[in-house]
């Protein structure tokens, strides 16, 4: 247990961490009888580091009884595009590797977490996502890259 002078900054080194993702739309796959359906939903955010960046994600959420109440496990199904959308500014020390997106995918110990590469020798940025749970014993994963660009008369 954290003493209470510590709870201000660990509360902002969480919300440091990840970005918070906007739900764009979900779209039914399956119809469920009894409680939520199953779905496939979409989500954005922007690299709070790196403005000028927005990402969509698209994850599969599990329905029936179980999903309904927040007990479901969702599949390890995800897709991940990552655009520029305005002037990016890096900034002055961007770390080769960053978490910049995570959500819990179940109850316990699975999440979906997208890293922050920076490729300096093709000026690209790289965006992973991936399943913290192995399935199969390999990690499913999806990856986009935002080339670093002027945008419009910049």
């Amino acid at each position: 247990m954290l003493p209470k002078r510590f709870l201000p900054a660990a509360l902002l080194c969480l919300a440091a961490t990840a970005a918070s993702a906007d739900e764009v739309g979900c779209v039914t796959t399956t119809w469920k009888l009894v409680g939520a359906n199953h779905r496939i939903c979409v989500e954005a955010f922007h690299d709070t580091k790196v403005p000028g960046v927005t990402c969509h994600v698209s994850q599969a959420r599990t329905g029936g009884l179980s999903g309904s109440f927040g007990l479901a496990q969702d599949p390890s199904q995800f897709s991940l595009a990552c655009r520029q959308t305005g002037p990016i500014t890096l900034p002055a020390k961007l770390p080769e590797s960053e978490t910049v997106f995570s959500e819990d995918t179940s109850l316990l110990f699975k999440e979906t977490r997208i890293v922050r590469m920076w490729d300096k020798a093709n000026g690209t940025l790289v965006y992973l996502a991936i399943s913290r749970k192995l399935i199969d014993g390999a990690p499913a994963n999806s990856i986009s890259t935002v080339p670093v660009m002027p945008w419009g008369s910049q």
